[in-house]
């Protein structure tokens, strides 16, 4: 039997699972494979603390690039996260012609461009599987499973902290803060929550899932991105009275030749299963011109998930290795170096808005005219008893316009003496 010798870079929990699923299924790996995956080295700065089970003398090191350069390392694992260590020691491997398995969403959204670069001139690749969706087979789906397909949309709900807030927030009538602190409490969250709550790791996801798609580096800055931190739960409400569902998603679809790329909270009807999903799981919903709908669901996050996916991605590398075969599958294939995201400004979108207006006659005839000089046309009204005085909550749901027409109305209708708040807007999707 082949022996395949494997090094671990870091040794946190993610890393600890992975350490625990090699022994745990040493056997069934070795008997689906034929080849024996050998732990030889684990690098991490902290290699006091009991992770509650041992490793061999001599396997853990302080020493991360001794671990890339070890001869007798074949395959190397990058669980340190962050970018800049992370980006170094990675280089090191692909010059060295080693396969990597990163779960390093960040990094690949950074930096995946120049990283997949290296790795094709150095005929080695980077397994990237446990980045999107944890134990959800993702990345293994679009880049095999649907590769015969154009995608014409992906749907995802690719954050499990945010819809754990927004269950509980709306289940439970909970406030923003009050679902947070929950999560934090239950180990659903961090104890800075901002890549989660403010949309950016959502990001990081859909920029690898859209660049896999459509054949181009996806570059982050050109995705619109806003977090669900200002919500509120009577929004949440409202949209259950209306037939939706407030979930943070991420929408990645082409028009008219451009691919649009947006994480935000948006309205979601009741009916589509993608509504359905609570707590801290997380769905993908993609589209083929072939195959139609495919469904991806599961847990995104959490120790055990993750390491499923790391090992999946070694038992790659390692068949890859042995046959021979390096790049039989790329990571990464740059075939439309041409793509473009569409420009924000132009998407074509749907709103829900709030406006909180006075209570008078003639008001909502001033909200109508300015909607109108916009372009911008009204599908429903739904009008709620004042909450504030003399000022009543009034929801509108328009028909699909321009973003940019959408920001100037907003812009205008806020400076009205009528509108007493700010308008809470949130995008619909019909699918």
């Amino acid at each position: 039997m082949k022996t395949v010798g494997i090094g671990l870079l870091g040794f946190g929990t993610v890393g600890a699972g992975v350490v625990m699923g090699f022994h745990k299924n040493q056997g069934l790996l070795e008997n689906r494979t034929g080849l024996k995956l050998e732990l030889r080295r684990i690098a991490d700065i902290n290699i006091e603390s009991d992770r509650g089970f041992s490793v061999p003398p001599g396997v853990l090191t302080r020493d991360a690039e001794a671990v890339v350069a070890s001869p007798d390392v074949e395959i190397v694992i990058e669980l340190i996260g962050g970018l800049s260590a992370a980006r170094n020691l990675i280089t090191q491997a692909l010059q060295r012609g080693k396969p990597v398995v990163t779960a390093n969403k960040a990094l690949l959204a950074e930096h995946g461009a120049e990283l997949f670069k290296l790795a094709e001139a150095n005929r080695t690749d980077i397994f990237f599987e446990a980045s999107v969706g944890g134990g959800i087979p993702l990345i293994r789906s679009l880049r095999e499973g649907l590769v015969s397909n154009h995608i014409q949309s992906i749907y995802g709900i690719l954050n499990g902290t945010c819809n754990y807030i927004l269950t509980r927030m709306e289940q439970n009538r909970m406030s923003f803060s009050t679902a947070l602190k929950e999560a934090q409490k239950a180990g659903f969250a961090e104890a800075d929550p901002a890549l989660d709550v403010d949309g950016i790791d959502t990001a990081h996801k859909a920029v690898i899932l859209a660049s896999l798609a459509y054949g181009f580096n996806v570059p982050m800055q050109e995705v619109a991105v806003e977090g669900i931190r200002g919500l509120d739960a009577l929004d949440l409400r409202y949209a259950l009275e209306l037939g939706y569902r407030i979930k943070m998603l991420a929408v990645i679809e082409q028009e008219n030749g451009d691919v649009a790329v947006r994480v935000c909270p948006t309205l979601v009807p009741m009916e589509h299963i993608i509504a359905s999903v609570s707590g801290v799981f997380n769905a993908v919903l993609i589209e083929g011109d072939e195959v139609g709908d495919v469904l991806c669901y599961g847990k995104g996050a959490g120790r055990d998930p993750t390491a499923s996916a790391i090992l999946s991605d070694v038992v790659d590398a390692a068949r890859n290795l042995v046959c021979h075969a390096a790049r039989r599958a790329p990571g990464f294939v740059n075939y439309n170096p041409h793509g473009k995201v569409k420009v924000v400004g132009e998407t074509d979108v749907r709103y829900y808005l709030r406006l909180t207006l006075l209570d008078k006659p003639g008001v909502f005839g001033q909200i109508a005219v300015v909607l109108g000089r916009h372009g911008i046309s009204i599908a429903s009204i739904l009008q709620k008893e004042n909450i504030a005085g003399r000022q009543v909550p009034v929801i509108i749901i328009t028909h699909h316009g321009k973003e940019k027409a959408f920001r100037a109305a907003l812009d205008e209708l806020d400076t009205l003496p009528v509108v007493g708040a700010k308008t809470v807007r949130f995008r619909i999707e019909d699918f």
